[in-house]
């Protein structure tokens, strides 16, 4: 009768732990589903011509005869010393320059997505980036500041400032990058709000054309309670103004 008893107690405590492991079973099984979306959503072709990720890999060797040819135009020998390897390295820059064009978001992302109960603003300020701008090939560069207000969701830390870079790495107006990274965010994590300002110094206006050193650009993106709500918004704007005055370079 013991032993009986003993294989009841056993029993009982073996089907109790099939109860926890049943949860957590259920748990990894609605978190991999969550993936399985994402993933889907990210490699999607809709997806991908919304943020533009669908371009062909770099062809660096066209590049290459193109920076000879633009040399060549201007007056100058690319065969001499020092301009030998100028093609070579234009192409190089060039390729990591605009290395946003072939980001994967879902490799980017790769999971990083929790769930938490928090429902006050996140803010990641100062991510500085560098840009090209599409209007003369021009670097702009400055710092953007970015903050999402969770609804369930928060995304992890230095996932931020890779989204940043995602877009920052193309040929860009400072405007459309602006709204393409809130944007993004908003698919991504589905937030009650999402905020992004961006201040930029555009060397196409700083070494040619009107050549004026001094000024500067701002650009913003508000989305959701951020659009909706004046104290969320000034809430968002006074704590990124802590941070102005500190110089680009």
């Amino acid at each position: 009768m013991k032993s009986n008893g003993s294989a009841s107690k056993n029993s009982s405590s073996h089907n109790g732990n099939n109860g926890n492991s049943n949860h957590h079973h259920r748990d990894d099984a609605e978190h991999d589903d969550v993936l399985s979306v994402l993933q889907e959503k990210f490699t999607s072709d809709a997806f991908l011509r919304t943020f533009e990720l669908d371009l062909p890999e770099v062809d660096a060797g066209a590049i290459e005869d193109a920076a000879r040819s633009i040399l060549v135009a201007v007056g100058e020998d690319p065969d001499r010393e020092g301009l030998q390897r100028t093609p070579i390295r234009i192409a190089k820059a060039l390729t990591e320059l605009l290395a946003g064009y072939r980001t994967d978001p879902s490799a980017l992302i790769n999971g990083a997505l929790f769930d938490v109960e928090y429902d006050d603003m996140v803010i990641v300020r100062d991510i500085t980036y560098q840009s090209l701008c599409e209007h003369h090939m021009l670097p702009f560069l400055g710092r953007a500041h970015v903050a999402y207000i969770p609804n369930g969701k928060v995304i992890g830390l230095s996932k931020i400032p890779r989204i940043v870079d995602m877009f920052a790495q193309r040929l860009q107006v400072q405007e459309r990058m602006t709204h393409q990274i809130a944007e993004f965010i908003d698919e991504v994590l589905q937030p009650k709000g999402v905020a992004v300002v961006m201040d930029g110094v555009h060397m196409c206006s700083m070494i040619r054309g009107v050549k004026k050193h001094g000024s500067g650009m701002t650009t913003s993106a508000m989305l959701g309670i951020f659009r909706e709500d004046e104290r969320t918004r000034a809430e968002f704007m006074a704590h990124i103004q802590r941070a102005s005055g500190q110089s680009l370079f």
